[in-house]
């Protein structure tokens, strides 16, 4: 999967303001403010910024944490993880691997019966492609 470079202005042609603040500058949305609800529908969340596949919608669980959540990446390709110190803590941030835009974090305090990961997701950095 080739990288996908664009300019800041690019970037802000292309997101809305709430899209571009958080993939782009590293923000979080307010919880509790997304569109995904945990619903019995198959289909697969992609990049909001360059379209890539990132997470199945049978790997959603409900967290109750305010934002959607994720066992697991759609593939370990799918995405990339750093280390994030900013605001006082020590957490890992969760980027696109193709356009490296900030999608959230990964905590070790998801279901034990699966990855026992917890990928924490800005609705806003997502899209829903229901069927896929």
């Amino acid at each position: 999967m080739s990288k996908v470079e664009k300019t800041e202005a690019e970037w802000r042609e292309k997101l809305t303001p709430e899209q571009y603040h958080v993939t782009r500058e590293k923000g979080t949305e307010r919880p509790f403010t997304g569109d995904y609800q945990v619903e019995p529908v198959q289909g697969i969340y992609h990049c909001i910024c360059c379209g890539a596949p990132l997470f199945e919608n049978e790997h959603k669980f409900e967290a109750h944490c305010g934002w959607p959540s994720f066992d697991r990446p759609l593939a370990a390709a799918s995405v990339e993880e750093h280390q994030d110190d900013s605001h006082g803590m020590r957490r890992i941030e969760v980027t696109c691997r193709r356009c490296d835009a900030h999608l959230g974090h990964v905590f070790p305090d998801g279901p034990a019966d699966t990855t026992g990961q917890r990928y924490c997701i800005n609705s806003v950095a997502i899209t829903f492609h229901a069927g896929e």
